[in-house]
C-alpha cells in the first residue's frame, strides 16, 4: 500500500507565508510527477504547480511568482513554499503523485488534504 501524508496547512494572514510537505510512503518502486491541487468551498480541484522527477516545473497562473514547488526523491518528498498569500488561496490543498507501486501498475495517489485559510 501507498501513503501520502501532507502536513504544514494553517491560518495565516493575507502576505504572509506557509510550507506544505507532503511525504509517500509504503512499497513504491518508483514516483513521476508530483503536485499539489486546491479545492476551494462550491469550486472544483484545481491543479497548482506539479514537478517531474527530474525537476521540471509548471503553475497555474494564479500562484506563478509567489509559490514554489520542490522535492526531494531520497525523500519520497514534495514541497509547497506559499508566500504573499491572499485571502483567494483559501482552500483544501491535496498532495497528488504518480506512483510505480511494488505489485501495481503506474496509478494516482492523493493525501488526505490540508486546510490551508488566509485572513484579510
Amino acid at each position: 500500500q501507498v501513503h501520502l501524508v501532507e502536513s504544514g496547512g494553517g491560518l495565516v494572514q493575507a502576505g504572509g507565508s506557509l510550507r506544505l510537505s507532503c511525504a509517500a510512503s509504503g512499497s513504491i518502486r518508483s514516483i513521476n510527477d508530483m503536485g499539489w491541487y486546491r479545492q476551494a468551498p462550491g469550486k472544483e480541484r484545481d491543479l497548482v504547480a506539479v514537478i517531474g522527477r527530474t525537476g521540471r516545473t509548471n503553475y497555474q497562473d494564479s500562484v506563478a511568482g509567489r509559490f514554489t514547488i520542490s522535492r526531494d526523491n531520497a525523500k519520497n518528498t514534495v514541497y509547497l513554499q506559499m508566500n504573499s498569500l491572499k485571502p483567494d488561496d483559501t482552500a483544501v490543498y491535496y498532495c497528488n503523485a504518480f506512483i510505480w507501486a511494488v505489485g501495481a501498475s503506474w496509478d494516482d495517489y492523493w493525501g488526505q488534504g490540508t486546510q490551508v485559510t488566509v485572513s484579510s
